[in-house]
């Protein structure tokens, strides 16, 4: 059982998203007195306009891939009903955007409902409204309109206000034909031509996605190629899926504004290039939502981004003061704003806590195929950051992957020289989030490549790479 603590511990929330929900459920746990203020709903944005939307989206995108990819297995299907509100992928294929787009978002509500359901079960105050601080150890909620509602003395503070869709002045969002990724979900048709300005994680996935839908697709990067910063090999097998599946990339090409006209969009870069679709969809990064939230006045430090600066164990310059998850200095994903809410918790109420370390965190792009990663990288090898061996295995000579008509990926093992210590690795597959977590273990409880070789893959299976990647590796011993 959990220790319990005395009921005055007093523990406020700003923020329902994964990393607000999370520490309102550990603190409940731990037997504080929790009140979580969320302006929108549990859940936040992740639930309700980012992750659980896009990925749900996503998975009809792949859907629509395995129907058509299905002819390379023997299997044709034909529908001769096709509507002429319907985006016709292939003579046998058709999507209907605005039935896809109700289901992502009664998904979305759904799942923010079950949220609060549970968050509310164990005993958290929910508030409803805009919270901010009033100095270290007080928090004001306010209304819709700036008015004040109610106020909260607290010994412990986490801050999880999430981000918002950056966006220029020159390519300002209309929500009708310039799009931020929050506004995607308002769309009745597939558009005729998408162009994404950027190429990162979020532009990549929705680029793939919208492609496999029907759209025909421009991805504009402003960088020599898309997934900047991700595994080198990885972003090659994106780039190249991308192309065979018709999409055009604008490569080196930093957008320089974005306008409409009529039913077109004109994307004009700073090299003076120019290219028109039907609609554009801005995926440039992201802001911290910190502003006017008294984080300065109160003493935290903040970057000149304003994200808010936090510790390994999410705490800010004042010890009241703990925050969680893209707001925050960190990594933005959901699964790190899940842990850093907790383990802020953990640590304000005294209990037992492993500071976090970006290492271990296992990341996944969305895209088809995905690429999922975890560890050190090729590049720390390459120099000399970490002494270690690579391998890597095309997942084309993978039984499974044959059965199955894979044709793009690999599986990429990354072992300490010597020992033959796993250190990380790179997973591009379908499904690779699945698929990921093995190497996860691996690395987390510092296996060696002869300890994950002798345990049992099913044969044939995707895993059975992972296997013979170690096996590959094996240490000789004299």
């Amino acid at each position: 059982m959990p220790q319990q603590f005395e009921s005055n511990q007093r523990v406020v929330i700003l923020g329902g998203g994964p990393g607000g929900y999370s520490a309102a459920l550990a603190g409940a746990q731990l037997g504080a007195e929790v009140t979580l203020i969320e302006r929108d709903g549990i859940g936040g944005s992740a639930v309700l306009t980012d992750v659980v939307p896009s990925k749900t989206l996503i998975a009809t995108a792949e859907a629509a891939n395995s129907i058509l990819g299905a002819n390379d297995l023997g299997v044709e299907v034909f529908d001769k009903s096709q509507g002429e509100d319907l985006a016709v992928i292939d003579p046998a294929i058709a999507v209907d955007l605005g039935r896809v787009n109700k289901r992502t978002l009664k998904l979305a509500a759904q799942q923010s409902e079950d949220i609060r359901s549970i968050v509310a079960a164990a005993g958290v105050n929910i508030v409803t409204g805009q919270g901010r601080l009033d100095g270290e150890d007080t928090v004001v909620v306010d209304d819709a309109k700036g008015k004040e509602i109610t106020r909260f003395d607290a010994d412990t503070v986490v801050v999880s206000v999430g981000a918002s869709p950056r966006t220029m002045p020159s390519a300002m969002p209309d929500g009708e034909r310039i799009l931020t990724w929050t506004q995607l979900y308002s769309l009745e048709k597939v558009p005729e031509h998408l162009i994404v300005v950027g190429s990162g994680v979020t532009g990549a996935e929705f680029a793939s996605a919208y492609r496999a839908l029907g759209s025909q697709v421009t991805l504009v990067s402003s960088r020599e190629m898309v997934l900047p910063g991700e595994d080198k090999d990885a972003a090659e097998v994106i780039e190249n899926v991308f192309v065979k599946n018709g999409m055009n990339l604008m490569k080196r090409a930093r957008a320089k504004s974005v306008v409409r006209e009529g039913d077109q969009v004109i994307v004009t870069t700073e090299d003076g290039r120019t290219v028109i679709g039907s609609h554009a969809l801005m995926a440039v990064g992201s802001i911290p939502n910190t502003q006017g939230l008294g984080l300065a006045e109160a003493g935290v430090q903040m970057t000149e981004s304003g994200h808010i600066r936090v510790n390994r164990v999410a705490r800010t310059s004042v010890p009241s003061i703990y925050a969680a998850g893209d707001c925050t200095n960190f990594m933005p994903l959901a699964s790190v704003a899940q842990m850093q809410g907790r383990t802020a918790i953990f640590h304000a109420l005294g209990d037992s806590v492993t500071p976090m370390d970006s290492r271990f965190v296992t990341s996944n792009i969305f895209t088809q195929p995905e690429i999922a990663t975890v560890g050190w990288t090729q590049e720390d090898i390459e120099n000399n950051v970490v002494q270690g061996e690579v391998i890597k295995l095309p997942l084309s000579a993978n039984p499974r992957a044959k059965m199955l008509g894979i044709k793009d990926g690999f599986v990429k093992l990354f072992a300490r020289t010597g020992s033959g210590t796993v250190l990380g690795g790179v997973i591009v597959s379908p499904k690779a989030s699945e698929l990921i977590f093995p190497l996860a273990l691996a690395f987390e409880h510092r296996l060696t490549v002869d300890q994950v070789a002798r345990a049992f893959a099913v044969y044939p299976s995707l895993t059975g790479s992972i296997l013979d990647a170690a096996q590959s590796m094996h240490i000789v011993r004299g």
